[in-house]
């Protein structure tokens, strides 16, 4: 049977950040008989999350060199138009429509307009990628998804698009996996009490602010809790790196870690710190509180949507007020079992399921 529906999945290809991981979550609850993937060629199947194939290693070597991240995205526009089959409807879950996919309806989800707003947390062969195609294709989408009203409200600020044909889903979280756990076994060695926090090592995320945050913590906290970081490298981490390293006594860097891992390193956590500049959703807030684990996190962007009451928010360019925020938790336990409690009932809110049911009704009123 042919399929309806076509998915753009390279972003699966690399290992999962954001986007690739809402990606893989929305296409799974899809009807498998009735959708195709495109990731450069087109196939039937869903590349899994743990999938360790060539191509995945191919991708991760490929995108580190901003020429043959050029070369590659020509050759995959030109194999779309060449070998293309037709589609009812074409979902492009990474903000830029393929102009070379043959479909009735286009769907593209738009995330943030950080790449607009903020050129400085942004490679320069990325801005000038999003610069030279988002603005030319965005206007081939029939509808747009967005995972916030914040979002929502600058497509309406700086697209010219009917606010009717523009649909904030949130995302979700995975409630098997991002929950409260006891008897966690972790091959990782950790402090006895520590903060967390998660992201890619790159200037959005404000580590740099963390880490200097947490050295101006008091002798008192900062001797109690250790501060402990997960994520990717990422790119201009040269300071942030060296700093971890002149501290490596209070702070560790555990580098990329698995879901299940990332789930234990939550509850694990006395506190979980998110002082992002900048974010069209923040899954990492969401699986914290899933967690039991209190939040501290950046009252930017949209961030606030996703904590509600459950979370303390902090100024992210304001080093001495992320500093008090996680003094003024960690100094109060009945804040923090407050906190807990108010997360968890915050983080059941918000499903993969839930989330994939409302992308198939958008779908199914354009097919």
């Amino acid at each position: 049977m042919k399929s309806k529906i076509l998915i753009d999945s390279i972003s699966l290809l690399s290992p999962l950040t954001g986007i690739g991981r809402y990606t893989y979550e929305i296409a799974k609850y899809l009807d498998s008989n009735n959708t195709s993937f495109f990731y450069g060629y087109y196939s039937k199947n869903l590349i899994g999350i743990s999938s360790g194939s060539e191509i995945k290693n191919f991708k991760s070597i490929i995108v580190k060199n901003p020429i043959f991240k050029k070369i590659v995205r020509r050759v995959l526009f030109t194999v779309s138009k060449i070998f293309a089959p037709s589609y009812e409807l074409y979902w492009q879950p990474n903000f830029i429509p393929n102009s070379g996919i043959k479909a009735k309806k286009t769907v593209t989800t738009i995330h943030d307009f950080s790449i607009i707003l903020h050129k400085e947390f942004h490679r320069k062969e990325t801005v000038e990628y999003f610069e030279k195609y988002f603005f030319k294709n965005i206007y081939k989408s029939d509808f747009i998804v967005t995972g916030s009203n914040f979002t929502k409200q600058e497509i309406l600020d700086r697209l010219d698009f009917d606010e009717s044909k523009i649909k904030v889903i949130y995302h979700g979280i995975d409630h098997n996996i991002f929950r409260v756990k006891k008897d966690i076994k972790l091959d990782i060695q950790l402090p006895l009490k520590f903060i967390f926090s998660v992201g890619s090592i790159e200037p959005r995320k404000n580590l740099l602010g963390l880490l200097k945050a947490y050295i101006n913590l008091s002798y008192e906290i900062q001797s109690q809790y250790k501060l402990v970081l997960a994520g990717f490298k990422g790119w201009e981490n040269s300071e942030v790196m060296a700093l971890i390293d002149e501290n490596k006594d209070n702070i560790k860097y555990l580098g990329f870690v698995s879901d299940d891992e990332l789930a234990s390193l939550y509850n694990l956590s006395s506190l979980f710190i998110f002082p992002s500049f900048y974010e069209g959703f923040g899954l990492p807030v969401l699986e914290a509180m899933a967690c039991g684990t209190p939040v501290v996190c950046s009252d930017s962007s949209s961030l606030p949507e996703v904590g509600g009451d459950a979370v303390v928010y902090c100024n992210p360019y304001d080093i001495n007020d992320i500093k008090n925020k996680i003094e003024f938790v960690l100094n109060d336990t009945s804040l923090q079992q407050s906190m807990i409690a108010k997360g968890l009932k915050q983080a059941q809110k918000f499903s993969w399921e839930k989330s994939a049911n409302e992308h198939k009704r958008v779908f199914k009123s354009l097919i």
